[in-house]
């Protein structure tokens, strides 16, 4: 499997990223922003970080909903990974979404991955055309 064959919709996508070599991780149309259990970045692909903006060396280590992205410290996102959370229950949901942090106001599809069996979340972010 090589990145150019994953798409932002495609099934099973968490479970594939975590075989993604960061090389390939940087090839994918769509940014990746990976995390753990403690809400630390572990995975920031290239095509996030030349739209956001941010190097990943600013990005890699720090709190996702405090440091990097407050703005999707809310019900809509944060919140829909600590309810998979306590519930124990696989997250995978695409929300349209409006980013407005350090940015104009861009219009993109967020999906959401989580599950109980997988160390690493992810919110994926498709830039509308």
């Amino acid at each position: 499997m090589t990145a150019p064959d994953l798409s932002f919709a495609a099934p099973d996508l968490h479970a594939r990223l975590a075989h993604l070599a960061e090389d390939d991780l940087d090839r994918l149309d769509f940014g990746v922003i990976g995390f753990d259990d403690a809400t630390h970045v572990c995975r920031y692909n290239r095509t996030e970080s030349d739209a956001a903006g941010l190097a990943p060396a600013r990005v890699l280590g720090q709190p996702i909903f405090t440091n990097v992205a407050p703005c999707l410290n809310n019900f809509m996102v944060a919140q829909r990974f600590e309810d998979a959370e306590d519930d124990g229950t696989v997250l995978d949901d695409t929300i349209d979404y409006v980013l407005t942090l350090r940015m104009r106001p861009v219009k993109v599809a967020l999906r959401l991955l989580a599950a109980p069996d997988r160390a690493v979340r992810y919110i994926l972010v498709q830039r509308k055309q």
